[in-house]
C-alpha cells in the first residue's frame, strides 16, 4: 500500500454512477414491487452502502478509512435504472473507490434481483461521476511577483561548524510552488534576527521562513524576535502544524514556532530539525497561500 502519513485530514467527496439496462416489462414490476425477490431496491440499497464501507476488504491496495456518510439513490427510466452512490469521509485519501464500489455492487445486487424476468440485463457502465477533498482541491495561485526568504538560525551553522538541512528542505519546497527565495544564515542573536526580518519586510518580501530557534534552548531567541517586529500573530497556521506534528512525536509540543503577520509579509517560525520542517511544511502548505489573497481583502 501507499504510505499517506504524510497527508493531512480533508473532507472527501466521490460520487460515481452505474448504469443497468433493462426491459421496459422489468421496470414496471420493479416499480409495483411485482418481483420473485421484493424489495429489490431497498436490498440493493442497503448492498451499496455496506459495500462501500467494507472496500478496503474488497480491493487490496485501498486504504481502511472512517466513511462518514453513504447514499444510494436509485433513478428509474422506460429502459434502465441509474444507481447514484455518494461517500463522503474526514481523511487522509480520497473515497472514489468507495463511491464506485457502492455503486457497483447496488448494480448487482439489482441485476441479481432482476435476472428471473430479463436475461438480457446488462450493467453498461460504472464511472466516477466526481470528486472533491484534499490538497488538489485546495489548490493556491502564488501572486505574480510573490518573493519569499529562507533564514536559518544557528550558532553552528553560521560558524560553519554544522550542515543546514532543514534551510534547503524549505528552499527545495517552495522552489517545487515557483518561487525562488533568497536563502542566508545569521547566529541566534535576537539583535540581528530582527534587524533582518525587519529589512526583508520593508523590501516587500511576502512570505519569510526561518527555521532554528523555537525550541528552550538558552540561544533559542527567533520567536521572541518575529513577535518584537509582528503587527499580529496568526495562530491557527501554527496550531496546525504543532497538531500535525503531535500525532508523529510527542515532541512537537515542545516547538514554539511563531506565525506573524508584518503588513503584507507573513513570518514563519519553523523548528531547527529537518523532520519538524518537513511536517510543518505538510500541515501548512498550500493552504498558507491562501493568507494573500485575504490580505488584498479577497476573503475566503
Amino acid at each position: 500500500m501507499k504510505s499517506v502519513s504524510d497527508k493531512i485530514e480533508t473532507l472527501r467527496t466521490a460520487v460515481a454512477v452505474s448504469t443497468l439496462r433493462t426491459t421496459p416489462d422489468a421496470i414496471a414490476r420493479l416499480k409495483t414491487n411485482d418481483l420473485p425477490k421484493k424489495d429489490a431496491l431497498v436490498v440493493a440499497r442497503i448492498a451499496g452502502i455496506s459495500a462501500a464501507k467494507k472496500t478496503s476488504d474488497l480491493i487490496p491496495y485501498c486504504h481502511p478509512i472512517p466513511i462518514d456518510v453513504v447514499e444510494i439513490n436509485f433513478e428509474i427510466l422506460p429502459e434502465k435504472i441509474i444507481i447514484t452512490s455518494t461517500v463522503e469521509s474526514i481523511a487522509k485519501t480520497g473515497v472514489e473507490m468507495e463511491a464506485l464500489t457502492g455503486a457497483s455492487i447496488a448494480a448487482l445486487t439489482l441485476y441479481d434481483m432482476l435476472k428471473p424476468l430479463d436475461q438480457e440485463m446488462e450493467i453498461v457502465s460504472t464511472k466516477l461521476f466526481s470528486k472533491k477533498g484534499g490538497k488538489s482541491s485546495h489548490k493556491e495561485w502564488v501572486p505574480q511577483g510573490f518573493q519569499a526568504a529562507v533564514i536559518v538560525t544557528s550558532d553552528g551553522t553560521f560558524e560553519g561548524k554544522r550542515e543546514d538541512k532543514s534551510g534547503q528542505i524549505i528552499k527545495e519546497r517552495l522552489e517545487a510552488y515557483g518561487i525562488t527565495p533568497s536563502y542566508m544564515i545569521l547566529p541566534d542573536d535576537k539583535d540581528a534576527i530582527c534587524a533582518k526580518l525587519k529589512e526583508l519586510c520593508l523590501q516587500g518580501i511576502a512570505l519569510i521562513f526561518t527555521t532554528g530557534g523555537t525550541g528552550l534552548g538558552p540561544r533559542d531567541v527567533t520567536v521572541e524576535a518575529a513577535r518584537e517586529i509582528m503587527d499580529r500573530d496568526v495562530p491557527g497556521i501554527m496550531e496546525a502544524a504543532r497538531a500535525y506534528g503531535q500525532r508523529r512525536t510527542p515532541y512537537a509540543m515542545l516547538s514554539r514556532g511563531l506565525a506573524a503577520q508584518k503588513g503584507k509579509t507573513l513570518i514563519l517560525n519553523l523548528p531547527g530539525s529537518s523532520n519538524g520542517v518537513r511536517e510543518t511544511l505538510n500541515a501548512i502548505f498550500p493552504g498558507v497561500l491562501h493568507a494573500y489573497g485575504m490580505m488584498e481583502g479577497a476573503g475566503h
